[in-house]
């Protein structure tokens, strides 16, 4: 989830920031800090960083120092005891808005639908792990379920165990998606890792399909393929779409994250990864080992905000450290993740001559 009032309110001072227009700084951290939810909103929890895939677009496989984790379930429980999901007439309104201003209707499927549409409503449940490896997702799906909240994570369909995939379904998973880079064995390995291939995946999600549609379980099944700017990376994912055609998917191609790891920057199509980053004002993350980190791509968790073991989200995100955090992307504060490992634009790019 993020704090879809936030996002509305700044849209204005987005489109004029975005037109060149020039807004005294010391005035917009004032106004920011007063669209501010002072409630928390967390983005996702990531429930294990512990993955047995070697994927060569991810930093986990290369950078990550971190040990491997999984977040106890006390943690878990306590971080959700604090958490409520958006009044309905909340989300009638963000999906105006979406619509007004950004053309995407509720009925479209494409990467800017699913951020926009399925994201903001989730709590993801993962972060540089696979959840899939985690033996307590199924009763987590439950709370969710149970508190009213929508359960959302992506993982590795070669990790697929129908049982607990089974019991994930029955207990409300909302959506699940499965990444899915070629049609090819070899290339997938490739890509991948030696734990990864396309066949026996597609027989289990097609299996997957199966139990869901006999009983009626409310689950989307999103299957999705990076664009890592690959040599005839259009033509897999049109053989990816032909493999999938007629079935009961929700399939995109996706825009490449974080592209300054592979220091082959080639575009993107997201809305989320064009416009100047929100997080710190809109949303928090929960690691693994309980600590809020600045959000889910701190892989090393280099900023860290605070214990959720220890410390209630609200005193975290009303804290000194995440003040700082919010001043440090005004500053383009050198040497911190944001400025010298991410993407996105910072506010304070806006201000700097």
């Amino acid at each position: 989830m993020f704090d879809i009032d936030f996002y509305m309110k700044m849209n204005p001072l987005r489109k004029r920031l975005d037109a060149g227009e020039k807004i005294d700084r010391d005035e917009l951290i004032a106004t920011m800090e007063g669209f501010r939810n002072k409630k928390p909103v967390v983005y996702n929890i990531e429930t294990t960083n512990a993955c047995n895939m070697r994927c060569e677009m991810c930093p986990r496989t290369t950078m990550m120092t971190r040990p491997i984790e999984t977040i106890d379930r006390a943690t878990f429980l306590g971080v959700v005891d604090q958490l409520e999901p958006f009044y309905e007439a909340q989300w009638r309104e963000w999906e105006g808005f979406v619509e007004t201003e950004y053309g995407v209707r509720k009925t479209d499927m494409s990467e800017n639908h699913f951020f926009l549409y399925i994201i903001p409503k989730v709590i993801q449940l993962h972060g540089y792990g696979d959840p899939l490896l985690d033996k307590n997702m199924p009763e987590y799906v439950r709370i969710l379920s149970e508190k009213g909240m929508h359960s959302y994570f992506s993982c590795n369909p070669s990790n697929i165990n129908i049982k607990k995939m089974r019991n994930m379904f029955e207990n409300g998973l909302d959506y699940i998606k499965y990444s899915i880079e070629t049609v090819d064995d070899v290339l997938h390995k490739k890509i991948r890792g030696k734990a990864s291939d396309f066949s026996k995946s597609y027989e289990k999600i097609q299996e997957l399909l199966r139990i869901k549609k006999e009983n009626g379980y409310k689950t989307t099944i999103i299957i999705t393929m990076l664009n890592l700017n690959r040599q005839n990376q259009m033509k897999d994912y049109e053989l990816l779409e032909k493999a999938f055609d007629g079935l009961d998917v929700y399939i995109y191609l996706k825009s490449e994250d974080q592209q300054w790891y592979r220091q082959d920057y080639h575009g993107t199509n997201s809305v989320h990864w064009s416009e100047y980053c929100k997080h710190p004002w809109m949303s928090m993350t929960i690691k693994s080992n309980a600590e809020a980190a600045m959000c889910m791509e701190d892989f090393n968790n280099e900023i860290v905000l605070g214990d959720a073991k220890k410390e209630s989200l609200a005193d975290i995100w009303n804290g000194e450290r995440y003040r700082k955090l919010r001043m440090d992307h005004f500053l383009l504060t050198k040497g911190i993740k944001c400025t010298a490992q991410c993407d996105m634009k910072l506010i304070g790019n806006y201000f700097s001559v």
